[in-house]
């Protein structure tokens, strides 16, 4: 018997002889919510977590000369709106993104000579346009230069050391070693 089922707005009949025990998940849900996780765009830059975008700014400065005279420090980041829509971006071989502006505030520092103190000589604060950043559509897609695009997951092995034994031709024991750093190549 033809049971008629409603799926993503489409009618599908399905001819099963047994039915359905459990629903198919929305495999594609996972790497949405990672990506809103990562730029945490519907969160108040105040109440933002230290991960994804925010971790790497927060990473990386502030930045100070070699001198110590002068420190850039990271204060928020934002996203403008898009200027198209994603269907529109498809058709006219654009890319689907938001730009990206950035607040730093550059410190200029006074030295006392002879000692090591300093004081506060100025302040200024400003907003930066950073770039694009792309935007994940709602099917879980990205739209470059017109193609729609996806991140295929892999599995990466954890850093630290490896050991391995495996058998040659005469059952003769064969011992390897991979060392598997947290930047670089790897050694084997």
């Amino acid at each position: 018997m033809a049971v008629a089922k409603k799926a993503g707005g489409e009618d599908r009949v399905s001819f099963a002889k047994i039915h359905e025990i459990i629903g198919i998940p929305n495999l594609i849900e996972i790497q949405q919510r990672s990506y809103e996780q990562f730029l945490q765009t519907h969160v108040p830059p105040q109440e933002r977590e230290d991960s994804g975008l925010q971790g790497v700014f927060t990473s990386i400065f502030p930045i100070t000369d070699y001198n110590d005279s002068a420190s850039l420090e990271f204060v928020r980041y934002e996203f403008g709106d898009p200027k198209y829509t994603a269907e529109e971006c498809w058709e006219k071989g654009m890319t689907y993104s938001v730009p990206l502006k950035v607040t730093l505030r550059l410190v200029v520092w006074d030295k006392q000579v002879g000692s090591e103190a300093r004081s506060i000589r100025d302040i200024k604060e400003q907003e930066v346009y950073l770039g694009e950043m792309p935007l994940m559509t709602e099917h879980g897609t990205f739209i470059i230069n017109g193609a729609e695009r996806v991140i295929i997951s892999q599995l990466v092995r954890s850093p630290g050391a490896y050991f391995s034994e495996t058998r040659d031709k005469s059952d003769k024991p064969l011992f390897s070693s991979q060392i598997i750093p947290n930047r670089g190549a790897w050694l084997e």
